[in-house]
């Protein structure tokens, strides 16, 4: 299946899920149809493995692919796909992508408490995935940014409300190119240990069960992400009292 190169290194991860997204959208990958093999898309798009391994992530946070543990990744039936698309043109601007920030503070929050309320064993033990990943030898690298997707998402999952994972998940793949930004920004060693810091924080109050302490310390990761891109927004109304 030909698809376009990508010359820009920027958002190559979300490039790739648009033209994914679209090939799925316009009929030409249909539900049930197996995406080509990671190795194949990289070949195609002209990039890593580890790029396209991030934008099937962002495509399955969408709910527009699921991912079968050693086969791959499948496109989902129509009638089972709860997602929003936005395409990248219309978060240009700093104020759109601001907004979109914005909405990821209150869900975020609330994601975190219904979390530490209602997760179970199985869905703590993703969360701890997710966390091994992103404090593993890859770090450094891409594959820390799909882990860091992956405990996002997990998260969402853990809620056992469709909404925050279908909500978050697009916003997710949206916000994913900030990490990059955050990286190019600070020092990648530092920028990396403050964040799995925060993501081991939120970890600990969801396994405790402890709702406020879950809903403050993401708060604390949010209002840290926006402060490592310079994007101020007023999310005091989302203070505990």
């Amino acid at each position: 299946m030909p698809f376009n190169q990508l010359q820009r290194a920027d958002q190559l991860p979300t490039q790739i899920a648009m033209q994914i997204g679209r090939e799925i959208t316009e009929g030409r990958l249909v539900p049930g149809d197996r995406l080509p093999t990671e190795h194949a898309l990289a070949k195609s798009f002209g990039v890593s493995r580890t790029v396209v391994r991030e934008a099937i992530a962002q495509l399955r946070n969408e709910g527009i692919v699921e991912s079968r543990q050693g086969i791959g990744a499948f496109v989902v039936d129509a009638d089972r796909r709860r997602s929003i698309r936005i395409e990248d043109e219309a978060l240009a601007s700093h104020d759109a992508f601001r907004g979109l920030f914005q909405l990821r503070a209150p869900l975020e929050v609330e994601a975190a408490g219904l979390a530490a309320r209602h997760h179970t064993a199985e869905e703590l033990a993703a969360l701890d995935a997710a966390l091994d990943r992103m404090t593993g030898i890859d770090k450094w690298t891409r594959d820390g940014i799909v882990a860091d997707l992956a405990f996002h998402h997990a998260l969402a999952v853990a809620t056992h409300n469709e909404y925050f994972t279908m909500i978050l998940g697009f916003v997710a793949g949206r916000i994913s190119a900030t990490i990059d930004l955050a990286r190019e920004r600070t020092e990648l060693e530092q920028i990396v240990e403050i964040t799995i810091a925060e993501h081991r924080a939120i970890r600990d109050a969801v396994a405790a069960r402890d709702v406020r302490g879950a809903r403050a310390a993401m708060r604390a990761h949010i209002r840290g992400a926006a402060s490592r891109l310079g994007l101020a927004f007023d999310g005091e109304e989302y203070d505990e009292h």
